[in-house]
């Protein structure tokens, strides 16, 4: 009778040698909350396609920062949704604007305890719901929307953001807002360049999230899904530029695209687990489908194990909550 010359289960027999020989594991300083605040609110108001998750008001944004430092959360990134709105997303370059509103309250709350984080991007300004302004024909003008980012991105370090993070996909964004904040006397602030964000059927719930005025689709800025070689090329132009850190989102569907960037990246590497994303796993585990904290840590291990060294996730709070209790 045979008998297998190895056997690999001698370690998986019990959860003290599985956790001993683990390769990856999650850590509550390396997930980054993003949070949504809504200007003209008198209470949260819950996202219907994302339960749990919540438009904030001024004072549950700033629980909300105080709950993720108090956590050991890495960051909390915060996008800002405004009462008005204009062709030129004026809202989000106005230092009283909703975000630049946010930033100055969550950074006064939490000081340098939580890494605050901000997104430089015009969708949730803009009437049209683009990331950028549009030109005479009605597409997204590449160049004119530089400039508004660079404005963007010094009145959020202004505000008290320790890194910002342009999500619009722009050519040449990066270089522009590093600019801008050296000249502006910002070069502490970092970068968090969203280097390769594709055009996804996945921020659904997103759009609901920020109040999306869009009509049509992104995809002449944002990245084909078809496409794997273009995203190293993307993250090396934003290294190039002057980016601190890069990003991939989605995650989950670009697992290779993250462990391609790793591969090459000598910043740190991170990954957004969108909004598609929590809303499958809260969907499938509110039927009964799957168990919920498992799949939501399942997950995440397969953003790590892909190579993100920080997560972008709706569950970072409550992720850094089990992992504090040893579950």
């Amino acid at each position: 009778m045979g008998f297998p010359q190895h056997r690999p289960r001698r370690l998986r027999q019990n959860p003290a040698i599985r956790r001993l020989v683990a390769e990856n594991e999650l850590a509550a300083r390396q997930l980054i909350l993003p949070v949504f605040v809504r200007e003209g609110l008198s209470q949260p108001k819950e996202i219907s396609s994302m339960p749990g998750v919540y438009q904030h008001t001024m004072d549950t944004l700033k629980a909300a920062a105080n709950d993720a430092a108090a956590k050991g959360l890495g960051g909390i990134m915060l996008f800002g949704i405004p009462e008005d709105r204009d062709e030129n997303g004026s809202a989000g370059i106005d230092p009283e604007g909703i975000l630049n509103q946010g930033i100055k309250a969550v950074r006064a709350e939490v000081g340098d305890e939580l890494v605050v984080m901000s997104d430089v991007c015009l969708d949730e300004f803009t009437s049209h719901g683009h990331c950028g302004v549009l030109d005479a024909k009605g597409n997204v003008d590449n160049d004119a929307t530089l400039e508004i980012y660079g404005q963007m991105a010094v009145a959020q370090a202004q505000a008290g953001a320790h890194m910002l993070g342009p999500s619009g996909m722009m050519d040449g964004q990066i270089g522009v807002i590093r600019q801008y904040l050296d000249e502006a006397g910002h070069q502490d602030t970092a970068i968090l360049a969203y280097s390769a964000k594709y055009a996804s059927a996945f921020y659904g719930p997103f759009r609901e999230a920020v109040d999306s005025q869009l009509t049509g689709d992104r995809r002449t800025y944002q990245m084909d899904s078809a496409n794997r070689r273009e995203a190293v090329m993307e993250a090396e132009l934003d290294i190039a530029e002057g980016a601190d850190m890069i990003m991939v989102k989605p995650a989950m569907s670009y697992l290779d695209i993250v462990r391609d960037i790793a591969d090459i990246s000598p910043v740190p590497v991170s990954a957004y687990q969108i909004s598609g994303e929590y809303s499958m796993i809260e969907a499938a585990s509110a039927n009964g489908w799957i168990d919920r904290r498992s799949s939501v840590l399942e997950s995440l291990l397969s953003i790590k194990r892909a190579g993100a060294e920080q997560i972008l996730t709706y569950y970072a709070a409550e992720v850094a909550g089990w992992l504090k209790e040893g579950k």
